[in-house]
């Protein structure tokens, strides 16, 4: 495949053949050696050939092979004449990150690490198929679908003040219940407030550099030896199902004879089930929105027990698996665009109506995590991103090796001799996790976030270090 390197992190796949643009990914020479491994670049080209596609194909430095698109794919589509492909955003719908922010002190944690630690391990339920005590009436599924984190808050888990702190103020408008389907709402049932498996996790972290101290003064990041709490988790199987449903309904109802691969299974935006979609995917991503917020009013009880005058105030929550219609400056235009992010983080820079007021001089805030012994990053959006990436930049390390080659190339005794070395306490359901998520499964988020910041799609804020991990 033609690639060539147009400037410093940033790689061009030329138009040709089918494709309707070019294709841009972002990364250094050292992740493009792990890009160019597996399918990654070949998935970039595929997406460049879906009708209505604008500017560029693109791919985040964290990229990697996943169905249909690369994980790390970001594509913007007209909304008259462009698509809407289920593949392109992710069978997690709205798998996100969520921080908070404490007033505990690394040193403070650490004599009641333990303690904490299986405390939150109780109060969230995790683990394959693993869902909550509580199990939802059809009725209060479908409130929670429509109004998302406002459920929650109303039912007194949490407070105004969180609202303003998650991204679409943790509702999606036009969510309709009635285009989820009974097997996706059985399945997410029992699921509110659990973490699920594979790399979803809640980190115990310390604050340990900060590179922007206004800008995380402003986010609540005060100093080093912070403690923050992480959260990573989606809408678990309500989300799969709608992503799993739609895909099917579209094979069956358009075809996928004219793509270059079935996974790319699509619909014209304005079509009657390219709507309905966008209703489940709204529908799903406020579960999610809301699944997160009640884990984090599980950690914040958790703390409380073991730290009485504990606080842990909520600094934002963002999306990673999602479809967007939002306005970019287009060759001079004002124009409305699909933004389609799959394992890509918003990064909206100064001013957007898009950003909670408290952070609208600012930018938006960024989290990407690392694994269970490397760094996690807080960035900041930024009006480059707007300008080149669709607003938009990496949501983690990215995988460098698969689930099944890791558990073929470590023993759990490797695994926990790295956590050891590097002072991280774990709690894990299955050591088949322990070894698909282990640390060198992932790229090095120290290069993901540099050429972020150097690229300037987000900018470094603070960086944190994992203390404790909770995974499925």
């Amino acid at each position: 495949m033609k690639i060539k390197k147009i400037s410093e992190n940033v790689y061009e796949i030329p138009k040709e053949g089918k494709m309707l643009v070019p294709g841009r990914i972002f990364a250094s020479e050292k992740l493009m050696e792990k890009i160019q491994q597996d399918k990654t670049s070949e998935q970039v080209k595929n997406m460049a050939t879906l009708p209505g596609i604008i500017k560029y194909s693109i791919a985040m430095p964290d990229a990697h092979w996943g169905y249909g698109a690369p994980v790390g794919g970001v594509a913007a589509f007209d909304p008259k004449e462009g698509i809407v492909s289920p593949g392109a955003i992710g069978f997690d719908i709205n798998c996100g990150v969520r921080l908070l922010a404490s007033n505990i002190s690394k040193e403070e944690f650490l004599k009641k690490r333990k303690e904490v630690t299986h405390q939150i391990a109780r109060n969230v339920p995790s683990g394959v198929g693993r869902g909550s005590k509580e199990k939802l009436s059809d009725a209060e599924l479908d409130e929670i679908m429509i109004k998302g984190v406002n459920w929650a808050v109303e039912k007194h888990f949490g407070t105004e003040n969180d609202i303003e702190r998650v991204e679409d103020n943790g509702c999606i408008k036009g969510a309709d219940p009635r285009k989820v389907s009974p097997r996706a709402k059985a399945r997410g049932r029992n699921q509110l407030g659990s973490l699920g498996a594979g790399n979803h996790f809640i980190d115990i972290q310390e604050v340990e550099e900060i590179y922007d101290k206004k800008t995380a003064e402003i986010f609540g990041l005060r100093e080093k030896g912070q403690i923050v709490v992480m959260i990573h988790c989606g809408s678990r199987g309500l989300g799969h199902q709608v992503a799993s449903d739609y895909i099917k309904k579209i094979e069956d109802k358009i075809g996928t004879e004219n793509l270059p691969d079935r996974q790319l299974a699509c619909a014209p935006i304005n079509s009657e089930i390219g709507k309905d979609y966008f209703k489940a995917m709204a529908a799903a991503a406020n579960f999610a929105f809301t699944n997160r917020h009640m884990i984090m009013h599980q950690i914040r009880d958790a703390f409380k027990n073991i730290f009485p005058k504990s606080e842990l105030k909520l600094v934002y929550d963002i999306a990673h698996n999602i479809a967007k219609f939002e306005v970019y400056d287009i060759d001079g235009k004002e124009t409305e665009v699909c933004t389609h992010r799959k394992g890509a983080t918003r990064s909206f820079g100064p001013g957007r109506k898009e950003i909670p007021k408290v952070y609208r001089g600012t930018g938006c805030p960024i989290f990407i995590p690392g694994s269970m012994a490397t760094p996690s990053y807080v960035l900041v959006g930024t009006k480059k991103a707007e300008e080149i990436s669709f607003g938009s930049t990496a949501h983690g390390s990215g995988r460098a090796m698969s689930r099944t080659q890791a558990k073929k190339d470590f023993t759990v005794e490797q695994v926990r001799k790295m956590l050891a070395e590097k002072d991280v306490y774990l709690e894990s359901q299955s050591t088949k996790a322990m070894l698909e998520e282990n640390p060198n499964v992932y790229k090095d988020p120290n290069e993901v976030v540099r050429v972020s910041h150097d690229l300037g799609i987000g900018n470094l804020v603070a960086k944190l270090r994992p203390l404790s991990v909770i995974i499925g």
